[in-house]
């Protein structure tokens, strides 16, 4: 049965899920998590991609992605296949490392492009890995509240964009909205 062809729409983000065969862990150690982002690099270089969000954890990737000169599927299994590569040379592996063709889902509203990134960066926070978003070093989070990122040029903080203010007032309203439950959240964000 021939598989369903993907659409893509270049002026589109799309929020990506990229799992562990059987749900096993992608990730072993930090090097790996650091090899995920250096490929991610590495594509993004002969292939431009932009991540609005992305957070790795240790048996699923979630990102964020927008790609205007490639198919999403292209990068992804650019990316996909790379770091297959390494993690079965690496740990003496044959056969699959991702459980399948990962899922996508087009962006295509303001509010939908706030609740993924927010989804997204609160993964850790709602797997009980750490209590704050702030404190998981393998997602894009920390990089919205002011962290370095000269290392990730495939980054856009389109999602501070949502927000009014400066600079700083902009990442304020951008951690209060991820610290917000749906029971306090206004009905317009909702």
């Amino acid at each position: 049965m021939a598989r369903k062809k993907r659409i893509w729409q270049p002026n589109n983000f799309y929020h990506i899920v990229c799992r562990g065969n059987r749900r096993e862990p992608l990730f072993f150690h930090d090097h790996d998590f650091l090899t995920y982002l250096y490929i991610l690099r590495k594509v993004h270089e002969r292939h431009p991609f932009e991540l609005a969000s992305y957070c790795l954890m240790t048996n699923h990737i979630h990102i964020q992605l927008r790609s205007q000169t490639q198919s999403v599927s292209k990068v992804m299994s650019l990316i996909n296949k790379r770091y297959a590569n390494y993690f079965n040379n690496k740990y003496n592996f044959t056969g699959h490392v991702f459980e399948k063709r990962f899922f996508d889902r087009l962006i295509n509203t303001r509010i939908g492009m706030l609740y993924v990134g927010r989804y997204i960066h609160l993964n850790p926070v709602e797997a009980g890995v750490t209590a704050f978003p702030e404190n998981y070093c393998w997602s894009s989070y920390q990089y919205y509240q002011g962290a370095e990122t000269a290392h990730f040029p495939f980054l856009n903080f389109v999602l501070l964009d949502y927000f009014s203010g400066n600079l700083g007032e902009k990442r304020d309203r951008f951690r209060e909205f991820h610290e917000l439950t749906e029971e306090t959240m206004e009905p317009e964000v909702l």
